[in-house]
């Protein structure tokens, strides 16, 4: 059991709330996973410009030497804004591969979150209410969000374990359920070149969408095709850069409600999540079908 949440604010006047309406309905669904609690908020970024959310287990960690470092060699003018045990590296979003070479060769500490122009991503062990505080989740403006509490059921508790997972740019999935065919997904995919940081299933789930999408799919189509490969038991969802996506099993055992009004799309595993949502009372609520693909896009 997992708790999941997702928002996508088609109202811009929305957006400075998006943080603090994402952490309520995450709190609200703290009973359902107390291992870890992580969220995905999504920002307008900056043409030509990207952003690497780093994760260190020592919140005293040298940042200032990091950035210095990476500054020193990759020539780029390098921002960095430190949340907790996290932090953001706002540079040209063409050093981002050179910069992610240099933290894997001599920042090893530094951890990955995530990389992309618009995505950030925060998570931590503990409780929903915790995490989010940690990081200043409601203080954050965004076009959407994704948030997650885990109930470990295959894989450690570690932050490394906690969704969201993010495997390409830009993109994020969280997960409820579980796959039996994950490991033979994963072998394929490590063939093709992709690489994991855990053993998780979801984290496969997240790489196998990067794939799909990296031939050429967009996030419809990708979700499409995880039903078709993707064996188990599967309450998916999925943001983009400008995209947001859900998707159950064709069983759709895991409990999920979605509302729908001018001002947003919102997801939640129960529908207590979604009760304090401005104008929920004239939303349109429903239970997304199975083997059905949701997708919005800005």
């Amino acid at each position: 059991m997992c708790g999941i949440v997702g928002l996508f604010a088609k109202d811009k006047r929305l957006e400075p709330q998006l943080g603090a309406l994402l952490s309520d309905m995450l709190i609200t669904m703290s009973d359902r996973g107390p291992d870890s609690a992580g969220v995905a908020v999504y920002g307008h970024g900056h043409d030509g410009r990207a952003k690497i959310t780093l994760q260190n287990g020592d919140p005293d960690a040298d940042l200032d030497a990091l950035v210095a470092a990476l500054r020193h060699a990759t020539g780029e003018t390098i921002a960095a804004t430190r949340r907790g045990t996290h932090a953001v590296l706002e540079l040209g979003a063409g050093a981002v591969n050179a910069a992610r070479r240099i933290l894997i060769d001599r920042f090893a500490e530094w951890r990955v979150m995530s990389t992309g122009g618009a995505i950030e991503i925060y998570k931590e062990v503990g409780l929903p209410a915790r995490v989010v505080e940690a990081f200043d989740v409601p203080g954050m403006t965004g076009t959407h969000g994704i948030g997650h509490t885990r109930m470990a059921t295959e894989s450690a508790v570690t932050t490394h374990g906690a969704h969201p997972f993010s495997t390409g740019a830009d993109e994020c999935l969280v997960h409820n359920g579980s796959l039996s065919n994950h490991n033979n997904i994963r072998r394929d995919l490590a063939r093709k070149g992709l690489t994991f940081e855990t053993e998780n299933d979801s984290e496969v789930a997240a790489a196998y969408l990067t794939d799909r999408m990296n031939d050429g799919a967009d996030l419809g189509q990708a979700l499409e095709c995880a039903l078709r490969d993707l064996d188990g038991f599967f309450t998916f969802v999925v943001g983009t850069r400008d995209g947001f996506g859900v998707l159950r099993d064709p069983i759709a055992c895991k409990p999920a409600v979605m509302a729908e009004t001018d001002r947003f799309v919102a997801f939640g595993s129960e529908y207590r999540a979604l009760v304090d949502l401005p104008g929920i009372e004239g939303a349109r609520v429903w239970e997304p079908e199975p083997a059905t693909v949701y997708f919005w896009r800005h």
